[in-house]
């Protein structure tokens, strides 16, 4: 056994089916040997099939596959006769591989055939794409060339020729031509600008003619214009010698003829305003004084439009490239130019002074802040003989005199809805804070100034309107007039108020009994804050009867130990709307309207009646006349107050009011209706 083994073995190839051993060669390979040339795998790609190739690759994977399991199992057994069939399944094996890298070649080989051919054809493409581009800009270059044709116009169509009617009428036959230019069209239009031709010469010539007779008449005004400047100064001599006669006779024509001289510099709203009330006055009130005041020369530099905008632009610029080279101002700083700018008022302004009577005089002054557009205004009263009380100092201060005019119109915020927008850009909040130098926008004195700020939505461009001033002038200046006497009155009303005295005049001493011993003992004014603090107030607060647009004061009433705080809310539109009382008594206790329905009937006698209480001269006494009431109103509470039988002595208040019945109903409410001339107490 051992010489057997050591014996080698002759190596056994075992033919697979479907694979060609290496040291074989084809037919192929036969005939091309026969004939004498080599043959190489480019030329055998060529001949072989590529499914086939593709089959002869799966079987020589799978033939190594089993082959290799084989070697395992082989391996796995560990037999002495196992390591020649590993031998020889091992030369299978490479014959295999060598299969699979001649399959590989080839594989290779018909890629790159396939990417030549690839090349080949996209090149083939390409030059058919770059001549079908270059028929395209020919294409295009020509149909370009053919517009421009289709679109040549003659200088000719340019001019606007007669019409063919008008030409064969007008024009002579040497030029019209009709038995040539109605048949050719070209002759025709040539025709028509010969015709065409001989007209302009001919209104050449008519020109020419114009011309001298403007020269001819140029030169008389010239010789008129000259008499006339001779004339100004003969008519300027004049008019200084008449200044005597003028003031003589009250017709200041020369100051008058300033004034209009004036208002033309005037922006559009202060324009209105001034024209409108120069008519009021002197139509309805003489006394109305209307006047200009301001700075002319900057008025006519806004006028003016800039000249040499394009030097002095570049001349700025250049100006402001050095000065940013130097300093850059801070945002801060910035704003406030902003604001400043916005807040700017036009140079020249619109006095208006209103006289009483009595010689007192309301002082009015307009303004126009040119980039918000709105008309402000400040005031100033005049008085004479008038004593200054302390409690009377809101009464003509600017900010409350004007206030409220009409409902609602306090003053405080910019009636244009575009200058909210305005205020954002540059952080202004709210125009409240800049009233005191610039004046109120109140909504009566756009009117004056034509000016409408519809509130739906914010407009560009306002309009001064004539009509709408006209429209509002005359209730206006009646409502200043009113205002200004109803102040004027209670300035004289507060200055004895404050000294005890109830000044109730003649006129309406009917309204009260001749005795009245309840007695005021001090007027002072209080703020609104104070006013809120009552315990006795909350309704009228409630009801919104109390502003901060009004005018708030206390009156303390006593008699014996009996002590009556009357908080009054004093409107702005006083006399018209009428003060609201608040009744609080330190009587026994504390009694208000909350506690006694008594003291709630002595607040409805003061507050709702106070018809009874206006007099003759338009409601002017009303609040002294109210005070006078509530006098006499704690009378009749004291004295028909029930006595205490337990305190010994004579009654603290005795009946001194003669009284129908002292009491009525389950609230026991008391008489506090006076019955003039009979002079009694009664319940209504």
């Amino acid at each position: 056994m051992s010489s057997d083994s050591g014996k080698k073995r002759k190596p056994k190839v075992i033919r697979t089916e479907g694979v060609a051993p290496e040291g074989k060669r084809s037919r192929a390979e036969a005939e091309h040997s026969q004939e004498g040339r080599p043959l190489s795998e480019e030329a055998e790609v060529e001949l072989r099939d590529p499914s086939k190739d593709f089959a002869l690759y799966q079987r020589t994977c799978q033939d190594l596959q089993r082959l290799m399991l084989e070697i395992q199992e082989l391996k796995s057994r560990g037999g002495r006769d196992s390591a020649a069939e590993i031998e020889e399944r091992r030369i299978q094996s490479c014959v295999h591989f060598m299969t699979l890298k001649k399959l590989n070649r080839l594989a290779h080989i018909r890629l790159k055939s396939g990417r030549d051919q690839t090349h080949e054809a996209k090149q083939k493409v390409d030059a058919y794409h770059l001549q079908l581009q270059n028929l395209l800009y020919e294409v295009m270059h020509l149909q370009k060339e053919i517009t421009k044709c289709l679109e040549f116009k003659s200088k000719h169509e340019e001019i606007e020729l007669v019409g063919l009617e008008a030409f064969y009428s007008e024009a002579p036959e040497e030029i019209s031509r009709p038995e040539v230019t109605q048949e050719d069209p070209h002759q025709q239009t040539l025709a028509r600008l010969d015709w065409e031709l001989e007209q302009r010469k001919r209104l050449a010539e008519k020109y020419k003619e114009g011309l001298s007779q403007k020269e001819t008449i140029l030169k008389e005004i010239e010789v008129k214009k000259e008499y006339l400047s001779n004339l100004q100064p003969r008519l300027h001599s004049i008019m200084q010698a008449s200044l005597p006669v003028q003031e003589y006779l009250s017709m200041p024509f020369d100051q008058v003829h300033k004034q209009h001289e004036t208002a033309r510099h005037l922006p559009p709203p202060l324009y209105v305003l001034f024209v409108q009330a120069s008519a009021y006055g002197q139509a309805c009130d003489k006394k109305l004084v209307v006047a200009i005041e301001g700075n002319v020369e900057e008025a006519k530099a806004l006028c003016k439009p800039p000249e040499d905008s394009q030097d002095d632009e570049s001349d700025s610029d250049a100006e402001e490239e050095q000065t940013t080279k130097r300093r850059r101002p801070t945002l801060g700083v910035q704003l406030d130019d902003k604001r400043k700018e916005m807040l700017k008022r036009h140079p020249l302004t619109v006095n208006v002074d209103l006289k009483c009577k009595d010689g007192s005089l309301l002082h009015l002054t307009f303004y126009f802040l040119m980039s918000l557009n709105v008309v402000t205004v400040k005031a100033k009263v005049t008085a004479a003989k008038v004593t200054a009380p302390i409690s009377g100092g809101d009464l003509l201060s600017p900010d409350s005199l004007l206030s409220c005019l009409y409902p609602g119109d306090h003053g405080k915020r910019t009636p244009n809805p575009a200058n909210q927008f305005q205020f954002d850009k540059v952080g202004i909040v709210s125009l409240s804070d800049y009233v005191a130098e610039l004046g109120h926008p109140y909504l009566w004195a756009q009117k004056l100034g034509g000016l409408h700020f519809p509130k739906d939505q914010p407009q560009s461009s306002i309009m001064a309107d004539n009509t709408l001033s006209a429209s509002h002038m005359e209730q206006t200046m009646k409502l200043l007039k009113t205002r200004l006497e109803s102040r004027l009155a209670l300035h004289r009303q507060f200055a004895s108020l404050e000294h005890g005295i109830l000044p109730v005049s003649s006129e309406c001493q009917h309204l009260f009994p001749a005795k009245i011993v309840s007695r005021l003992v001090k007027w002072v004014t209080i703020t609104y804050e104070d006013y809120l603090e009552l315990s006795y107030t909350k309704d009228v607060v409630e009801a919104g009867l109390a502003e901060d647009t009004h005018l708030y004061y206390m009156a303390f009433i006593e008699r014996g130990t009996a002590k009556l705080q009357a908080a009054v809310a004093l409107n702005p539109g006083y006399c018209a709307i009428p003060p609201v009382f608040s009744l609080g008594l330190n009587w026994n206790g504390e009694r208000n309207n909350r506690n006694d329905d008594n003291i709630r009937a002595m607040e409805r006698e003061v507050n709702v009646h106070q018809g009874e209480l206006l007099g003759p001269r338009r409601g002017f006494q009303l609040l002294t006349n109210q005070l006078q009431r509530l006098c006499l109103l704690m009378d009749v509470y004291l004295e028909t107050e029930a006595h205490d039988s337990s305190v010994e002595g004579p009654k603290e208040f005795p009946r001194e009011k003669m009284c129908l019945r002292l009491a009525r109903g389950p609230s026991r409410m008391k008489p506090f209706k006076y019955n003039h001339p009979q002079g009694f107490f009664s319940h209504r």
